[in-house]
């Protein structure tokens, strides 16, 4: 056990440190969780060897893969239902186009102007159609902008476009039996009974100190996660759809979301967001850096072409417009399960994967910092001091303080 000790305290360690570098520069913790990945991988497998971090070892696995879901099924949590209600039209709208754009774009680049294959640059539209849910999200929380309509909005948006994402990725190169059916079926079943079931559970055995919810969120998810790869399908899809069919229940439980963030910020998504980072190969950046170059921002500018228009027509001012098309310019969760997903099928080859990779990890960090850099809608954000938050304030500091 020696062994593992150590590799969790490097891995760990490695956390802290892309905590403080997200501090010291004001960056998502998401993004210089990647970046510690890429160097970590470098500088100790320069030293000890490329198995030395220990990325492919199967609790690692493990632990970043729930991470991925759980971290995904907050997000899902995070939207409100009557938000959406309103919101669908832009949502959807948004949504669509940045799926649509990137899809078509990016595949007519690999096969034009690379020499892929068809289905090989099918499979790089699909990978870089996406839009990451996982990055999009910490971002939200980083910032405040998960408790906003216009954040809710966005997540809605990120759903839609990775909904695309998946159901292109099965027509086009998943073969639909009767598992796929037995999935579809069972997990319909699961989403229509889980908001039933959820809150009169809670209420009879929740609120005790072994938390029983968590226990309770994990086995559903665990299970859909289970039966989602039997069918050859994701298990952070079925991990989103829960989250957002329990957003009028689970999502309004704010100490539960709070543990729950607890668990997943500070053990399970250093272990996601770094080993992704790990994967990023210098060499194959050194041997091909025009069709790495060519592939980010072909995906940056489709999505830019068809996500930016369409927050203009929704009446978004340039600043939150541009910011809302940079965060849907992120990838990184369905881009490397697609991008994997095309390898061990032998749809494409490792230096293709390699690439597709390495611009879904550009992807995850490029537009996002652009966009926190220079087209935050601080403006969104809501202020204490404002409004009727600060009347309500204010009335709380002009009541006595009891005594305890």
């Amino acid at each position: 056990m020696t062994e593992t000790w150590s590799l969790a305290a490097l891995w760990l360690g490695l956390a802290l440190g892309a905590t403080l570098l997200s501090i010291w520069l004001r960056i998502a913790t998401a993004l210089s969780e990647i970046v510690i990945g890429i160097v970590a991988q470098l500088a100790i497998g320069a030293f000890a060897g490329s198995a030395a971090l220990g990325a492919d070892e199967p609790w690692i696995r493990f632990l970043s893969g729930t991470g991925a879901i759980v971290l995904t099924f907050l997000a899902g949590a995070e939207l409100d239902p009557a938000v959406f209600r309103v919101k669908w039209k832009e949502a959807t709208a948004v949504g669509l186009i940045s799926f649509a754009a990137p899809f078509l774009g990016c595949a007519a680049a690999a096969y034009y102007l690379l020499g892929w294959t068809g289905n090989a640059s099918w499979l790089a539209g699909v990978a870089l159609s996406t839009t990451s849910v996982a990055v999009v999200y910490a971002v939200m929380l980083e910032f405040g902008f998960n408790r906003t309509d216009y954040g809710k909005t966005v997540l809605a948006a990120c759903f839609i476009t990775d909904l695309g994402t998946v159901v292109a990725l099965g027509l086009l190169f998943s073969p639909f039996t009767f598992r796929t059916l037995i999935f579809i079926g069972v997990s319909t079943l699961a989403f229509a009974v889980l908001p039933w079931l959820t809150p009169r559970f809670f209420k009879r055995y929740g609120e005790r100190p072994s938390e029983m919810e968590a226990k309770y969120l994990l086995l559903c998810l665990f299970g859909l996660g289970a039966l989602a790869t039997w069918a050859d399908s994701e298990a952070v899809l079925p991990a989103y759809v829960t989250g957002m069919v329990l957003a009028g229940t689970v999502g309004k439980d704010h100490a539960l979301i709070r543990r729950l963030r607890t668990l997943t910020f500070g053990l399970l998504t250093p272990f996601y967001f770094i080993r992704a980072g790990s994967y990023v190969s210098i060499p194959a950046l050194v041997a091909a850096p025009g069709a790495l170059l060519l592939l980010l921002l072909t995906k940056m500018a489709t999505k830019m072409v068809g996500v930016y228009p369409v927050t203009k027509l929704y009446g978004s001012p340039n600043k939150e417009a541009m910011y809302t098309t940079l965060l849907m310019s992120t990838g990184l969760t369905f881009g490397s399960i697609s991008a994997l997903f095309g390898l061990s099928h032998d749809i494409i080859d490792q230096s293709q994967y390699s690439l597709l990779v390495l611009a879904v990890i550009g992807s995850a960090v490029v537009p996002t910092l652009i966009a926190n850099a220079f087209f935050m809608p601080h403006h969104l954000l809501r202020h204490p001091e404002s409004g009727a938050e600060a009347a309500a304030q204010g009335q709380s500091a002009a009541q006595p303080v009891k005594a305890k």
